[in-house]
């Protein structure tokens, strides 16, 4: 039943992906639940728990390792690949947007 699924997925992923990429003009374009499964099981991204993973264990000038907690995640599509934007609550109660690149899960910017 996943098989299919994926499969399934597998066609609305490749439109997504072959579509032109956005621009640094134009938005980012995020995934619908359905072209996220497709492309994590199709392995053009990484599970989101890799990528929160990756924001956890960077250290900070003003956070250590682990002390931030993701409370949005999204799947989205820009000039340079896939990416996840995560938005980061530190303990002391900061909020931070991170991007994550989807493919290698380095983090690319904290603001």
């Amino acid at each position: 039943m996943n098989q299919t699924r994926a499969l399934f997925g597998l066609p609305v992923l490749l439109a997504a992906l072959m579509a032109e990429p956005a621009t640094a003009d134009e938005p980012r374009v995020c995934l619908s639940k359905a072209e996220q499964r497709a492309a994590i099981s199709s392995g053009h991204a990484i599970p989101l728990a890799n990528a929160i993973r990756s924001v956890r264990s960077v250290r900070t000038a003003t956070h250590s390792r682990g002390s931030r907690e993701v409370i949005k995640a999204r799947l989205c599509r820009e000039a340079k690949g896939l990416v996840y934007v995560l938005t980061v609550l530190s303990r002391d109660g900061k909020v931070t947007h991170t991007t994550v690149d989807a493919t290698s899960g380095k983090v690319v910017e904290a603001r």
